[in-house]
């Protein structure tokens, strides 16, 4: 049950630096306060050309599947992904990527989702493009939205929560996390074992009356967060991550609530 019975600590974040990759190539320093989500993994070859960049050409599909709900995946510059991309076509979705701060909110609108995905990255919300406006944008549009890790703070930026120092730097290691068995969270099983790289997290005294906490590790850290009248969620961990349980069933709990389209384009219920 949210709150648990422990306030987490909130120390700074050491004074060492990394680095990301910018919009035209080559890197960018990155102060520790601005981290979250981030790997040095490269990106696999054949999942590259999935990136698209706006006026060239129409759209691509990932999985062309004609019936697939289309999921805009907007990418924050992560590694990690094309795992979720890899994930969402395993489900039957169709996943069509673009860089967060490459479209602007028209453009991403443009491609007329049935869903969104804010993907990890590295840095603040705030500074990753266009992922805190395109929350407002297709929530007020009835357009479902995932946010993974830096998404997720995305979701709480967009609604007034403040992003903060997390008690612990959490690279690559896994936790166990209890959640309310709602949303993205129905059915599985708790507590649940799930993967974390991040630096900056949620405050849970700053968190606005429309968002409500869904997941939780024991010190406090929150972990998971669901907009009271909008299909709008997010989750500070990775589900992708092999070392994250039931990672697959999450995201299909997500994709239960899109739409599927006919050959035609028209949406016509499932998931």
């Amino acid at each position: 049950m949210w709150p648990p019975n422990s306030t987490p600590r909130r120390p700074a974040c050491p004074s060492s630096t990394r680095s990301r990759r910018g919009r035209r190539g080559g890197f960018r320093s990155v102060s520790p306060d601005r981290r979250t989500c981030a790997s040095e993994e490269p990106r696999p070859r054949s999942l590259r050309r999935l990136i698209q960049t706006p006026g060239r050409g129409r759209t691509r599909r990932a999985y062309p599947h004609g019936v697939a709900p289309r999921v805009l995946v907007l990418d924050s510059y992560d590694s990690f992904v094309f795992n979720l991309v890899q994930y969402l076509g395993e489900l039957g979705a169709d996943p069509v990527v673009h860089r967060s701060d490459v479209l602007d909110v028209d453009e991403a609108v443009a491609v007329d989702p049935d869903a969104v995905l804010l993907s990890p990255g590295p840095g603040r919300p705030e500074d990753a493009g266009i992922i805190c406006a395109a929350v407002h944008a297709f929530a007020a549009r009835g357009v479902p939205v995932l946010g993974v890790c830096l998404g997720h703070q995305a979701i709480g930026h967009a609604y007034g929560a403040s992003i903060v120092a997390a008690a612990d730097l959490v690279h690559g290691k896994t936790s166990p996390i209890e959640h309310d068995g709602g949303g993205v969270f129905a059915g599985l099983p708790a507590p649940l074992t799930a993967t974390r790289y991040h630096s900056l997290t949620i405050d849970p005294d700053s968190l606005p009356a429309e968002l409500e906490v869904t997941a939780w590790t024991v010190d406090g850290t929150i972990m998971g967060i669901r907009h009271r009248e909008h299909d709008v969620e997010g989750v500070q961990f990775h589900p992708e991550s092999v070392l994250t349980g039931s990672g697959h069933d999450l995201l299909r709990n997500f994709l239960a609530r899109v739409p599927k389209r006919t050959v035609g384009d028209a949406a016509v219920p499932g998931g």
